[in-house]
């Protein structure tokens, strides 16, 4: 049996505009995805996907002829459909992928809800490109699309700067991003699924990013991550909220939904789902499960430790 790792993904900086070559700040999750493997003689690819309490959440298995996926055998579906369409694309790009092979046993273990939105997809990906010997940020352009900053976070296991270059190529970074007042900063999830395909379409369509956004962005990042100082931090986050939420025409989730709130509150990813980031002095357990929201999760808790 092979296994595979890769670890989730937040975007701290630089959401949306990262599509246009902004410099963002982005950091692996202690949570990730596994995919182990195991060749078999069925001639079939029989998957199964368990979510972070061990429980099937998706199973299906796929007639094989010489490597090439014929059809589904227990149900057509959106996953088994988007499932294919990932291993037809790096068989594609590895055409010595599956072939003469005579079957696989796969299953895949997440370590966080799948609603959360760390990287089901993401880490998915960079498992299968792990799999099939194939560059993982070729497989997710011609499936997902986007950014390719979760494929980056998926490989390393420290923070990043991530950034696409003029051709449209990832430069990356990895950083010490270790702030002193990590322990007043948390996660909290808005129970509200974003689809990241969704949302960078609609930015798209905005059409509008200049270079002064683009160079606001990039400085912000640069002293988020050099910052000491807790109040520079919480000022640089709002400054960037405040840029986005113009750039979207949108209200920033701190003004919208916790403006009695002692502290900051930002957007990460896609806005209006997902994680926010807040920060506070005590855990601010009980003011966000006033607000309905039980998920809360501290800094060191999500974040791989350096």
């Amino acid at each position: 049996m092979t296994t595979f790792k890769s670890k989730g993904k937040l975007l701290i900086t630089g959401e949306y505009v990262v599509l246009d070559g902004a410099k963002s700040l982005a950091i692996p999750t202690k949570y990730g995805q596994s995919l182990e493997v195991e060749e078999d003689n069925s001639n079939t690819l029989s998957w199964k996907s368990y979510d972070e309490k061990g429980n099937v959440w998706f199973e299906n298995s796929f007639t094989l002829d010489n490597g090439e996926i014929l059809k589904t055998i227990d149900n057509d579906n959106d996953v088994s459909t988007r499932l294919k369409q990932i291993i037809d694309t790096a068989q594609q790009l590895n055409p010595n992928f599956l072939k003469n092979e005579k079957g696989h046993k796969v299953s895949t273990h997440l370590e966080f809800n799948k609603s959360w939105g760390l990287g089901t997809s993401s880490t998915l990906i960079n498992n299968i490109a792990q799999w099939a010997n194939i560059n993982a940020y070729q497989l997710l352009e011609k499936t997902f699309g986007g950014s390719g900053y979760d494929i980056a976070c998926a490989q390393h296991n420290t923070p990043i700067t991530f950034q696409l270059d003029k051709n449209n190529q990832p430069l990356v970074t990895p950083i010490d991003f270790n702030p002193s007042f990590k322990d007043q900063l948390y996660f909290v999830y808005l129970n509200q699924k974003q689809n990241s395909r969704d949302g960078i379409k609609a930015y798209k369509s905005l059409n509008k990013v200049s270079n002064a956004v683009i160079n606001d962005i990039n400085a912000i990042t640069e002293e988020t991550i050099k910052t000491t100082s807790l109040a520079t931090f919480e000022s640089l986050l709002t400054e960037h909220e405040n840029i986005i939420g113009k750039l979207l025409n949108q209200e920033p989730v701190k003004s919208k939904l916790f403006r009695d709130f002692n502290g900051c509150v930002k957007s990460l990813g896609a806005w209006g789902g997902d994680f926010v980031l807040a920060t506070s002095p005590t855990n601010p357990k009980d003011y966000f499960k006033s607000k309905g929201l039980d998920i809360v999760i501290p800094y060191s808790t999500m974040i791989l430790s350096q």
